[in-house]
């Protein structure tokens, strides 16, 4: 049982991390380490997180509606790959040890800020050599939604960056568009995990009752706050973020 100023805590993080979930994403980095801060073990925490950021996924992406208006086939084409390596990424996370897996993860964040970075002239150049007949998705981006997945389902944090920066420079839109579909995929993977966790693993119901309760909030704020910020900005804020994150992986 947590004390008040433990559970203060928790909702503050969750509600930090839906906000950040929304706008960029990596929100678990603010949520996974004040979980074990206030005495949660590690697998508790980190399926616990997962699970309690579920509402807020959905927060974020309704806030994001208008700019999901007209990918309906995009969303569902990709949100089947992100399911398959949500599951897949779960699975792994319940039955295989983790060093190898932790010792990729930084190099698929800084892989992500390079693209991110790059994804103006990719973009462009991917869609000078794309056929007028071609797929709305085609396998690139499925296969990253899939990895992705894969990361989500196992840990999660920077799966926003990876989603991201996959969208930006292979299924070229405006970048508030691609951040809306992010957070469609992004939920998938942890709902589809979510499930997984709560049939097999060990989870801290009061820990998921308070991230939910504050990543249901921040969703809402982050989505409102992160529909105004202009692409070069939320770009910038992107690579800032991934770079963080990979270097926070590395010296860990």
């Amino acid at each position: 049982m947590l004390s008040p100023l433990e559970a203060l805590a928790v909702v503050a993080a969750g509600a930090g991390a839906g906000g950040v979930n929304a706008v960029i994403g990596s929100g678990s980095l603010i949520t996974f380490p004040t979980l074990v801060a206030v005495g949660y073990p590690v697998v508790t925490a980190n399926v616990s997180n997962n699970i309690g950021l579920v509402p807020g996924s959905v927060a974020g992406a309704l806030g994001y509606r208008e700019e999901l208006t007209g990918q309906g086939t995009r969303a569902r084409t990709l949100a089947l790959a992100s399911a398959g390596g949500g599951l897949t990424g779960a699975v792994v996370l319940l039955a295989l040890p983790s060093d190898v897996f932790d010792a990729i993860v930084p190099v698929l964040v800084l892989l992500a800020c390079v693209l991110m970075a790059l994804q103006p002239r990719l973009a462009r150049q991917i869609a000078a050599r794309r056929a007028d007949d071609a797929p709305d998705v085609g396998v690139a981006p499925l296969a990253i939604a899939f990895a992705a997945g894969i990361y989500g389902g196992y840990f999660g944090a920077a799966q926003g960056v990876i989603l991201l920066a996959m969208l930006a420079v292979f299924v070229p839109d405006d970048l508030q568009r691609s951040n809306a579909l992010k957070n469609v995929l992004a939920g998938t993977v942890n709902a589809v995990a979510a499930v997984i966790f709560i049939v097999f693993a060990d989870v801290a119901w009061e820990a998921v009752a308070l991230v939910a309760v504050g990543a249901v909030i921040g969703g809402v704020v982050g989505s409102r706050l992160g529909r105004r910020i202009p692409p070069t900005a939320l770009r910038a804020a992107v690579i800032v973020l991934g770079v963080g994150v990979a270097v926070r992986f590395f010296l860990t």
